[in-house]
């Protein structure tokens, strides 16, 4: 149950994401929150989104995108109320067995000794009590979400050794993992052609998107931050097709949808076995 008067002042929070707009659709209403309450909100966003969609050619050329991308990330977490926005600077890799993963600028090419370090170095200074990062899955299968799970896993272990990173351990921490429920992947899809709806990636297997439901560990109520975590969003205009699937659904439909944000616990450092900081919201 949410507790609105909460005090998270004494919070440090670090979202790491692959893409700008990643962090809006499954955790936009928790960092709202989070920051509404007091706690500080890191940001870090691996790539620049060089090869995502552009939804108006007004908005953005290919050349362009890279940087028309990062500012939309920064005026989305403004809306937020996330002030410290980060970028690793990485090419976006594009889906797998496309050309772009071949980018030698890409995160698909970048060594992971490289990117870890990169990460443990924020642990390092900003010594975060919760990590966010994508699962596992990858929401749909995306190789650079995929890629920044496997990355910020290693860099939250990492980083409470010391190690070849530093000499200095950090060691207080709860790793977590944004969730889509393969469920809730099911229904939406259901409620797409119910509507005569073509669904996204409608040639993939739709039992492989998103997380396993017995996965999902945090369950967290956002209603009071679904008006912001939809202004954030819609920041990211290069990647808001109107004429979209998404954008088709009833906007009630959608609601529903974004008022409620799913998470794995995944790791631990120096926190109590009970202890689910995200799930005391």
């Amino acid at each position: 149950m949410s507790r609105p008067s909460q005090d998270l002042s004494h919070l440090t929070v670090l979202a790491a994401f692959a893409h700008p707009d990643d962090e809006g659709f499954g955790s936009g209403g928790t960092l709202a929150m989070l920051v509404s309450r007091g706690a500080q909100v890191t940001l870090v966003c691996a790539t620049n989104g060089d090869v995502g969609e552009i939804s108006d050619p007004g908005l953005a050329t290919p050349e362009n995108l890279a940087q028309v991308r990062q500012e939309e990330l920064r005026k989305a977490m403004w809306v937020t109320g996330v002030k410290d926005v980060r970028f690793l600077n990485y090419r976006d890799s594009g889906m797998a067995g496309t050309q772009d993963n071949n980018h030698p600028n890409s995160l698909h090419q970048a060594a992971k000794a490289q990117v870890v370090g990169q990460l443990v170095a924020v642990i390092h200074e900003i010594h975060p009590n919760v990590v966010i990062t994508h699962d596992p899955f990858g929401g749909y299968g995306h190789p650079d979400h995929q890629a920044v799970c496997r990355h910020a896993t290693s860099a939250f272990s990492l980083a409470g050794d010391g190690g070849s990173f530093s000499a200095q351990a950090w060691s207080l921490g709860l790793l977590y993992y944004t969730c889509f429920p393969r469920s809730n992947f099911r229904r939406m899809w259901q409620e797409m052609l119910d509507h005569g709806i073509t669904p996204p990636f409608a040639s993939m297997d739709i039992d492989s998107l998103g997380t396993p439901d017995e996965e999902v560990t945090t369950i967290i109520e956002v209603n009071g931050f679904v008006d912001t975590k939809i202004a954030s969003l819609n920041c990211h205009q290069t990647q808001m097709d109107p004429n979209g699937p998404f954008s088709q659904m009833p906007p009630e439909k959608i609601r529903e949808y974004m008022r409620t944000e799913y998470f794995m616990l995944a790791g631990r450092q120096g926190i109590q076995n009970n202890q689910d900081i995200l799930g005391e919201l």
